[in-house]
């Protein structure tokens, strides 16, 4: 069986990440694409993304699991985290051991966290110029920090997504760049609401339902907030 480099592996995420950001692209499915690579390139067990909203409160805006979902909404809720304060501190954050005193710190994220089976995570700040507007945090199922080359990878991750949603053409003024960060999230919304339809019309899990949702788009070559917005009305069936 021929044995695929890690090497080769990085830069055919980096390929696929940049043919996605050619010409006109639905900015959610690429950065879905982005933490799905992170979780393969950085031996993770799960990957998501913090956005900040016009009041800059965190949101979670992509997800790989409902597990790393729901610890991250948890850490937004509550406004306490590793996750939240890589994004305060613009700073990455790294928790060896979630169940150790450096992860009780956090006593309401250690619990959460661990109860979903990860032992560790490392938090990427997002940053814009002198700005933070999220955060790449990557969840494990085993204790440890990441390589330095892995920490180098997940740091190029991050960049690319601050790339994704802060395209050149409209981060100009600010009142752009407040505008698409707000419509991403709104487009979250969105889809959270798609999944529940699907989930329920088609007895299966949330993960399933997003995949479901996603391959639709893709095929009707439409964004996923497209889609969302005709499952939500009944406009369409699986």
């Amino acid at each position: 069986m021929k044995t695929i480099s890690r090497a080769l592996l990085v830069s055919e995420a980096f390929v696929r990440l940049a043919d996605a950001l050619v010409g006109e692209y639905d900015v959610l499915d690429v950065l879905h694409t982005l933490v799905e690579q992170s979780v393969l390139l950085l031996d993770a067990e799960a990957a998501g993304l913090l956005l900040a909203d016009q009041d800059g409160i965190l949101q979670v805006l992509v997800s790989t699991s409902e597990e790393s979902q729901f610890v991250e909404a948890l850490q937004t809720k509550a406004g306490v985290g590793p996750c939240v304060d890589a994004f305060h501190t613009g700073v990455v954050v790294t928790i060896d051991d979630i169940a150790s005193a450096e992860g009780a710190r956090y006593p309401d994220f250690q619990q959460a966290a661990l109860g979903q089976g990860f032992r560790s995570v490392h938090a990427i700040p997002m940053r814009f110029r002198p700005n933070t507007i999220g955060a790449l945090n990557l969840f494990r199922s085993t204790t440890g920090s990441l390589t330095a080359e892995d920490a180098a990878i997940g740091q190029a991750l991050a960049d690319v997504a601050t790339i994704s949603i802060l395209h050149e053409r409209t981060a100009r003024e600010k009142a752009v760049v407040n505008d698409q960060l707000q419509r991403a999230l709104n487009s979250r919304v969105l889809i959270e609401q798609a999944k529940g339809v699907i989930a329920q019309r088609s007895q299966v899990n949330m993960n399933d339902a997003f995949n479901l949702l996603r391959a639709y788009a893709r095929s009707h070559n439409e964004s996923m907030q497209e889609s969302a917005e005709k499952f939500i009305s009944n406009s369409i069936l699986l």
